[in-house]
């Protein structure tokens, strides 16, 4: 068992080793700026003038940074990482450069170059921080994904965590501390948290994927499974999507994007197909000219690119003429008017030509062309029955 006099002597002599470190310290630096006072005075003035030259630096940033809706994403973020230059680091940047020319004592040397290691550290964490949170809101902001405020503030706190706790190491490590037990916890306090909250991760970075990927965004209508509806909110765990029936459907943001998306609003044109089904005994003849009939009941109408036409199957009942043409146009309204107003065109086109169509069952639903009887009005005319005389 050690004597509690001995650690009390230990304890006394650190505090000793300390107050003498301190002393020595004062007792250096005077001793230098009495007999270095005009290489500190024209070090002094340099570094006074570099400290000015970086607070220009940073009133630029600040200026782009005010002019960030008036110019593109990268700019503004570079704004935004040279405004959060601190005065400390500047002081102690400019120390550190004009220090070989004032010949410093070994102490003072040691002092500015732990000083510059520490703002070093929290100086890179702040620029970092900024860099990241300027890519992650230029790509949330303006692009329909204003309702991930939640998200970022979330990302903000993870990313300030992350790069701060990487600063501290860093600095202990410089200091000589060891840090091979600080990184391993961080680590196992990592894994714990995330296995804890992996959901609540999976749908951050799904949101993050929202983000970046941009598969669809506010106001963009979507298909999605069984659901098909408007985007009108992008959160940090759910997307709230207003289906065609009305109701407002939650979705979470991992299972959005674990299944196939269709994004309808980015459609320059949209399919549309009809299938005719023709009676049998529409003569072959009729049934060629079926194309060009088509085609130009096509050409006559706006927006519209017949893509092709024609007999495909020959059913038990009926004769299948397959048409196939696009609308260009993203408005779901047009489309469908487009599609109603040429299928009315078709069928008075087809009936005027006397193609007949049929249903399932193969009879005939165009009605048939009725001829008035002989005398009529544009009838056969009577016949003349002339008799026999009796002589």
């Amino acid at each position: 068992m050690a004597d509690p006099l001995t650690n009390a002597a230990v304890a006394q002599q650190k505090i000793v080793v300390s107050k003498s470190s301190v002393q020595a310290l004062w007792d250096q630096s005077i001793s230098w700026i009495l007999s270095h006072y005009l290489q500190i005075a024209i070090a002094a003035v340099i570094g006074a003038a570099l400290v000015a030259l970086m607070l220009g630096g940073r009133w630029l940033g600040q200026r782009l940074c005010r002019q960030a809706g008036h110019l593109t994403h990268w700019p503004a973020t570079l704004g935004r990482v040279i405004m959060v230059t601190r005065l400390w680091f500047m002081v102690l940047f400019a120390a550190k450069l004009v220090s070989g020319y004032a010949d410093p004592p070994h102490l003072v040397a040691q002092t500015i170059d732990v000083a510059f290691t520490v703002a070093s550290a929290l100086q890179g964490a702040l620029w970092a921080r900024e860099f990241v949170l300027g890519i992650v809101e230029g790509r949330a902001g303006g692009d329909g994904h204003s309702h991930l405020s939640s998200a970022i503030g979330i990302i903000r706190l993870m990313v300030t965590v992350i790069l701060f706790a990487i600063a501290i190491v860093a600095i202990l490590d410089n200091l000589g501390v060891n840090v091979t037990g600080i990184v391993a916890g961080l680590g196992i306090g990592g894994i714990a948290i995330g296995l804890a909250a992996k959901g609540i991760f999976d749908d951050l970075f799904s949101a993050l994927s929202i983000i970046f990927d941009r598969p669809f965004m506010q106001g963009d209508s979507i298909r999605w499974d069984k659901t098909s509806g408007t985007v009108e909110a992008i959160g940090l765990k759910t997307t709230r999507v207003r289906a065609t029936t009305g109701e407002e459907v939650v979705i979470s943001n991992t299972q959005l994007l674990n299944k196939e998306l269709h994004n309808l609003a980015r459609l320059n044109r949209r399919r549309v197909e009809f299938t005719l089904h023709v009676a049998y005994h529409t003569p072959p003849t009729e049934l060629a000219r079926a194309q060009t009939l088509i085609a130009d009941v096509l050409a006559k109408r706006d927006k519209v690119k017949l893509v092709r036409c024609g007999l495909v199957d020959f059913s038990m009942a009926t004769i299948e003429l397959k048409i196939e043409f696009d609308v260009m146009s993203q408005s779901w309204d047009e489309v469908f008017q487009a599609r109603h107003d040429i299928a009315v065109a078709l069928l008075s086109a087809l009936e005027d030509a006397g193609i007949v169509l049929a249903g399932p069952d193969g009879k005939a639903i165009t009605p048939p062309v009725v001829t008035p009887p002989p005398g009529a009005v544009g009838g056969p005319p009577l016949e003349n029955k002339g008799g026999t005389g009796r002589g």
